[in-house]
């Protein structure tokens, strides 16, 4: 299972530009602040997450202690995820059934 998930992360640094979405971020420069303009643009390209699509299409060698832990955290989120898909089933259950 675990190479699996390894295998799934390495998927993750080819580039696929088929699947890539084109992401318009705009910044207005207020009173010539280049240092706010370009904070809020880091801010927005977190948030809207442009910048971890850079990360992953990262074109040179990935160690593969690092592709450990890339695929340790993705197999954490997953079984994260999960878990709480299986709480949230049981408490829209439970409302069903007291209703």
């Amino acid at each position: 299972m675990f190479r699996s998930v390894v295998k799934q992360a390495t998927i993750f640094n080819r580039p696929n530009w088929e699947l890539q979405q084109w992401r318009v971020i705009r910044v207005k420069v207020r009173n010539n602040n280049l240092d706010q303009a370009l904070f809020l643009m880091q801010r927005k390209m977190q948030s809207s997450g442009t910048e971890r699509l850079i990360k992953l299409e990262q074109l040179h060698h990935i160690k593969n202690s690092e592709k450990r832990v890339l695929a340790r955290k993705i197999l954490e989120h997953k079984i994260h995820s999960q878990e709480l898909a299986r709480k949230l089933k049981s408490i829209l259950i439970k409302k069903v059934r007291y209703k």
